[in-house]
């Protein structure tokens, strides 16, 4: 006989908080692989030891804020709602059945007020990377790089047009030491004396959002946007660094810099990195030379000359001479080494002029052709040809993998597709604390007692 349920909300049961947690819940598998104590010494120093009102507990807090990431709940008082109501989480922050949770606002005013930087974002990140290290999940031997885009929280009609320097490169001091050098074995003068200045242009600046930049990159959405540059390790894809730019910042203006600072941070022999075509420049290649570290990277499209026009490619350098040798024979020899680091080759004109491929060799009034080498482009070809390698093969194979599958799992899982805060210092704390969540993730994932088959 059907009859109805009755009513049971207001039955009194004797239960305990960590019966209602299932055995293989995710933050079971967090709370036993993770020590997050390391988080009050931390932040300690921010905090009054001996006057004012007793504060939220800052490993409280970041637990909270990690549980939002794992969980992709961007907004803190979305957060503090499913706190109030998941036995799991309040069991993670050990907040009992009848205790009250903190407001949205104390998050919010704890990040604006006392983390104004990203001091405490960084060490907490550096410190899960450490415990990582400790479990035998990173060896630092293998790195892949990439960046991915994140919407910045800015309307992207509402802007001002200004003139802005472009980002400085990590190996301007080693490229003018080059050049001198360069020219002094071709005889020519040193270069006069000049702070090198980034180049300006003018673009888009965000209303909203100054910190954030307009992005124009091929297949991708136009706006403003910022870039999470982002480094894993080959073993297990834990992440090793995160590092936010806006979006107009190339990716190899950074890559140098971080990738020493992750040597010197976490003690890492890095023997190859992995990269995409987007860090296949000469000074990238230089200095993952001078680092003694293998560099596997894409191929990268040269620019395409005008319709009609002969590709550099036609003209074949020949070191021996030091010069480029024609379609027709004639050689181009060096004429000087720019600012920039590009040796030019030019042709004779008196020899040109009577050249059959003229018409579509060149559009020069006097008749001349030139051909730019970059001072370091022995050193690109050297890791252009690691591609090609079986070793070069299976690295660059393992991007899709690793780095490719972090950033994709960042954006479907744990909501990285958007800045969700203003201003380069919090959307810089965003992808530090995501990259820590999704590392504590993996940690714990792949400390859990794998199951034997047959066995529940």
């Amino acid at each position: 006989m059907l009859k109805r349920p009755a009513p049971e909300q207001t039955a009194l049961e004797m239960v305990t908080l960590d019966q209602l947690v299932p055995a293989d819940h995710l933050l079971r598998k967090i709370d036993r692989a993770i020590d997050f104590s390391f988080i009050h010494d931390l932040t300690a120093p921010l905090y009054c030891a001996d006057n004012g009102r007793p504060p939220l507990g800052p490993t409280l807090m970041f637990k909270a804020l990690f549980v939002g990431y794992l969980f992709g709940v961007r907004s803190e008082r979305q957060l503090v709602r499913e706190i109030e109501v998941n036995v799991a989480y309040r069991w993670f922050l050990r907040l009992k059945l009848t205790d009250k949770v903190f407001d949205a606002s104390t998050l919010s005013q704890n990040r604006r007020r006392r983390y104004q930087d990203e001091t405490i974002a960084q060490g907490i990140f550096d410190r899960i990377v450490e415990q990582a290290i400790r479990h035998g999940l990173v060896d630092g031997t293998v790195l892949y790089t990439d960046s991915t885009h994140l919407k910045a929280n800015a309307n992207k009609n509402r802007f001002d047009l200004a003139v802005v320097a472009k980002s400085r490169a990590d190996y301007w001091e080693a490229l003018d030491a080059a050049i001198e050098e360069d020219r002094a074995q071709h005889g020519k003068k040193p270069l006069k004396n000049k702070e090198r200045q980034p180049a300006e242009k003018q673009t888009k600046v965000s209303r909203t959002d100054p910190d954030s930049g307009y992005m124009v990159r091929d297949g991708k959405p136009k706006g403003f946007f910022y870039l999470d540059h982002r480094t894993v390790d080959a073993a297990h894809a834990i992440i090793t660094d995160t590092y936010a730019t806006p979006a107009n910042v190339h990716d190899s203006i950074v890559y140098l810099g971080r990738l020493d600072r992750q040597r010197q941070r976490f003690g890492f022999q890095v023997g190859a990195v992995g990269l995409d075509a987007g860090y296949a420049t000469a000074g990238i290649a230089k200095g993952l030379e001078d680092r003694d570290i293998l560099g596997v990277t894409g191929y990268r499209n040269p620019t395409p000359p005008k319709p009609g026009m002969m590709r550099k490619t036609a003209f074949a350098y020949e070191p021996d001479l030091d010069g480029y040798r024609c379609p027709q024979g004639q050689l181009l020899s060096y004429a000087t080494t720019d600012r920039n680091g590009y040796r030019q080759y030019r042709s004779d004109p008196a020899i040109c002029q009577a050249c059959p491929l003229l018409a579509s060799c060149t559009t020069n009034a006097a008749a001349t052709r030139t051909i730019t080498r970059h001072v370091w482009q022995d050193a690109r070809e050297r890791i252009d040809a690691n591609r090609l390698t079986g070793w070069g093969k299976l690295i660059y194979r393992r991007r899709k993998e690793t780095v490719e599958r972090s950033f994709a799992d960042a954006k479907q899982l744990h909501g990285h597709r958007y800045a969700r805060f203003r201003s380069h210092v919090r959307v810089a704390c965003q992808c530090l604390i995501a990259a820590a969540a999704q590392n504590i993730k993996k940690i714990a994932l792949c400390l859990w007692p794998k199951s034997k088959p047959g066995l529940a």
